[in-house]
């Protein structure tokens, strides 16, 4: 993925980060490490971020399936793909909308939007559209979408508060955001996550409820390695 001052890792599946990547940095506490993007920008390097990404050592590949269920898509529905990486969530919720149905891919990332380009069109998914994100924003239309979905993605932010004021602003009034992330929590989780995650999940609801967002309930995948929450934009909020 592109930087996401160039875009978001744009930024969950999924925007990038791969268990075990070698020459993981370690942030100031809080804060993201200013390097955690950089790897996305190398030349030739999105090909072995897709395999990984698309591993079974990769919890959000194995639980795919039940995770796409709990978005509780249905046909004609736009949802955009934020850091959406090898195109993973792409390709199956394009499946979900259908035909008459939106799916935005969005990266920093211009060879994984081509790479997912070219499977969307080896798929006849013509309602999977690229975008190129930023670090500061999706480059989505405003109230475009009804969910923003976001898949170990959220921790690559390198500005979350100008990221979070751009999902607002493509969603449409009463839309949703679905947050999964590494559950980052000392003594339980692993050196990687400990100090590639800057935060926890507690930290992270409360920066998206202080975006605007209001925390609501649905169906969630049964999920251990990382933790699934959702929200909403109020209904009444105007792009």
């Amino acid at each position: 993925m592109q930087k996401l001052s160039r875009k978001l890792g744009i930024l969950g599946a999924t925007a990038a980060l791969a268990l075990g990547a070698a020459g993981a940095q370690e942030a100031p506490e809080g804060k993201v490490d200013p390097k955690i993007n950089e790897q996305f920008h190398k030349e030739g390097a999105a090909k072995g971020f897709i395999e990984r990404f698309e591993s079974h050592d990769r919890e959000v590949y194995n639980k795919r399936d039940e995770i796409v269920a709990a978005l509780q898509l249905k046909p004609g529905m736009a949802v955009a793909d934020v850091g959406a990486g090898s195109g993973l969530f792409t390709r199956l919720m394009a499946d979900k909308v259908g035909a008459d149905g939106k799916v935005f891919a969005v990266d920093v990332s211009q060879e994984f939007l081509a790479h997912i380009a070219k499977e969307s069109e080896k798929r006849g998914q013509a309602q999977v559209k690229t975008v190129l994100g930023a670090q500061n924003g999706t480059n989505l239309e405003p109230a475009s979408v009804d969910i923003v979905f976001l898949s170990d993605v959220y921790h690559h932010f390198e500005d979350h508060e100008a990221m979070l004021t751009s999902i607002r602003k493509a969603l449409k009034p009463g839309g949703t955001l679905i947050l999964i992330e590494f559950d980052r929590v000392e003594g339980k989780s692993s050196e990687f996550v400990l100090k590639h995650v800057r935060a926890g999940r507690d930290q992270f609801r409360k920066e998206i409820e202080a975006a605007g967002f209001d925390p609501a309930e649905g169906p969630k995948p049964d999920l251990e390695e990382n933790f699934f929450a959702r929200f909403r934009k109020p209904a009444g909020e105007q792009p």
